[in-house]
């Protein structure tokens, strides 16, 4: 089993770092080779699933990287490594010949296995290794096209945002080892942390997982992200990076709840989440955006469900948005390039003209909208009957943004389903991000792998609602350690239903006339709620600001200065050389000729005559006589 384990994470790995490496000579065989390699990796993560185990490696001293598959690791390891296989089953028909193939699939397994280890790790050794690699091959997929200088740009703010938000896994490992307690990096014993460390290892962690998750106030970042591939944005934004977060706050619960504070604030900023971004949703105009803040509002529902303790609905809402996401994304992008339009109103009657890609779409959009007996209405449910056992209010904002849910899902279905105009509206320029496609090509076939990843996984969003019921549900709770939580009630479950379904019903009865609400909220909600201003203009510029000063003041005042000392050293040394250095030649020149002339004298007694030494040492001693005979 520990081969098997080892084997998860080594694969994928393995397979993508020799694709990448390589280079375009793999190009015609780079998608069989990763579609091959992300089956067996599905297949490995089945069978670890099934048979939880452990394996340890010495790493640092008394903090070893260890992996496992047991509680939440597993299913969630089975969630990463299907939609990956779907996801590069329809790139293999999506990614064209004269792209660079080897390096778009050897990213995506790279990504792959670094998300994998991040869902197995034990310990913080080990998560941050998986969590910092995911981050590294995210900006790589995001800015795929690197000559595009907005996709450049629009990967840097995803990799800058989020990488600053991770800064608070490294504060945690921090805490956890100032507490003394080395034992505290193993994540199921985090909650153990005596304080104040204890508070200090909380905040980092959620800071670490709000912003990996695009939850309030990162989310910006998420809307930039798009102008990735679609594959890409299928995969990161529906299964795998951006529920990371999400999946870490439910994993440790315990530690939510034992600093007191944690759970609580995470409930309320997912509910406010995912309201908030599912206003957002609704005010925009670009598919690929519209899905990128339902991203936000729907991993909202999971962060809510790990504040409430609701572990076992977060985890279904988890899975049932990984199918559905993906499925949209995928669909949306196949419609970008087989139309060459990214927006609602260009995409007007798409549905109709690929009827394939149509039925796949609606059944992702209805199952978001929370319509029975899709997988999400389930899910949700059973995540809000938890929060309604915390707080009544939470579930009230939970319930009003499942509504909101129901609008901006049917908003997009109203579009593609409705007749195309007269008139093709052209596709502006790129406010919106994620439409470097391709170029227009007008209606294509369908190819045959991305019909079956449609199919799969249309059928997975169908198919996950069984696991709401109470006897699967039971057997998720067992599986995941979450056992004795809140279940809903008939009439919470009749009540959502209802919401759904009318919310549903109004949206497609308004269609595409204005929005109700005042121009300046439209506005906000159409621009993100203005976060990335704000976060430009509180920290970015003021930041920019403070370097240039201190570049100013390096340049004025220290290289002035520096260059000030300089300059008198120099000019020191000429005044020494031109006043002193006679005095000193002079003076060494006066020792010489004294040493000459005493050497001469020296000289003189030494005649080489007898009697000569024979009289100097006869008046040598009568002089030390003499002296003798005086001092005594």
């Amino acid at each position: 089993m520990s081969a098997a384990l080892w084997a998860l994470v080594a694969l994928p790995l393995a397979a993508g770092t020799l694709l990448a490496a390589i280079g375009r000579r793999t190009d015609r065989f780079a998608p069989a080779v990763a579609v091959a390699t992300s089956a067996a990796v599905l297949a490995l993560a089945g069978y670890a699933a099934a048979v939880p185990a452990a394996v340890r490696a010495p790493l640092l001293a008394g903090l070893p990287f260890g992996l496992g598959a047991h509680g939440l690791s597993g299913p969630m390891a089975v969630t990463v490594a299907a939609v990956t296989l779907a996801v590069l089953v329809f790139s293999a028909g999506d990614i064209g010949a004269g792209q660079p193939r080897a390096r778009f699939f050897g990213l995506m397994l790279l990504f792959g296995g670094a998300m994998l280890v991040t869902v197995t790790a034990t310990t913080l050794p080990a998560l941050l290794m998986g969590w910092e690699f995911m981050g590294a091959t995210s900006w790589a997929l995001i800015g795929f096209r690197w000559h595009d200088p907005a996709g450049a740009e629009a990967a840097g703010v995803a990799y800058v945002t989020t990488r600053a938000a991770d800064l608070g896994l490294y504060l945690a490992a921090g805490a956890a080892l100032a507490a003394g307690q080395a034992s505290g990096l193993a994540l199921d014993r985090l909650h153990e942390v005596p304080a104040p460390w204890l508070h200090l290892l909380t905040a980092g962690v959620v800071a670490a997982a709000l912003g990996k998750s695009a939850q309030l106030p990162y989310s910006f970042w998420l809307s930039r992200a798009m102008r990735g591939p679609s594959p890409v944005s299928a995969l990161l934004h529906s299964a795998t990076m951006v529920v990371a977060g999400a999946y870490l706050l439910l994993r440790l619960q315990p530690l939510l709840a034992a600093s007191g504070w944690g759970d609580d604030a995470v409930a309320w900023t997912g509910a406010a989440t995912a309201l908030a971004l599912g206003l957002v949703a609704v005010a925009q105009r670009d598919l690929k955006q519209l899905l990128a803040a339902s991203s936000c509002a729907q991993i909202g529902f999971m962060v809510l469900a790990a504040g409430a303790s609701a572990t076992t609905g977060g985890t279904l809402q988890l899975m049932a948005h990984a199918a559905a996401k993906s499925l949209a994304f995928l669909v949306a992008g196949f419609w970008l390039t087989a139309f060459g339009a990214g927006t609602l109103p260009a995409l007007r009657g798409a549905a109709r003209r690929n009827r394939i890609g149509g039925a796949a779409f609606t059944v992702a959009a209805l199952s978001l909208a929370g319509v029975p007996p899709l997988s999400l209405w389930a899910a949700k449910d059973l995540l809000l009957a938890g929060a309604l056992e915390t707080s009544p209010a939470l579930y009230a904002a939970g319930l009003a943004a499942a509504v909101v849910s129901a609008v901006y899902a049917v908003k997009a279905l109203w579009y593609v389903w409705r007749p195309p105009g007269p008139v093709r509206l052209p596709v502006p320029a790129p406010a919106a991000a994620g439409r470097r496609e391709g170029r227009p090509q007008g209606p294509r076939a369908l190819p045959v792998p991305g019909a079956a990843a449609f199919a799969a996984l249309a059928l997975a969003v169908a198919a996950l609602a069984v696991l709401a019921l109470p006897g699967p549900r039971a057997a998720v709770a067992d599986r995941i350690g979450a056992g004795g939580e809140a279940a809903p009630y008939a009439w919470e479950l009749a009540l959502s239903a209802a919401l759904a379904l009318a919310a549903a019903a109004a949206a497609w009865a308004w269609g595409d006339r204005r929005s109700p609400l005042p121009a300046r909220v439209t506005a906000a909600a159409s621009a993100w709620l203005g976060l990335e201003a704000g976060v430009r203009a509180l920290l970015v510029r003021p930041v920019c600001r403070l370097a240039a000063a201190l570049a100013a003041f390096d340049d004025r005042v220290l290289d002035r200065g520096v260059d000030g000392l300089a300059r008198g050293t120099v000019r020191l040394a000429g005044g020494a050389d031109r006043g002193a250095e006679a005095a000193v030649d002079g003076a060494v020149e006066g020792i010489g000729a004294l040493s000459r002339a005493l050497g001469r004298l020296a000289r003189r007694p030494q005649t080489g005559q007898v009697h000569t030494y024979l009289a100097q040492a006869v008046a040598a001693f009568t002089v030390l006589a003499a002296v003798f005979v005086l001092v005594r």
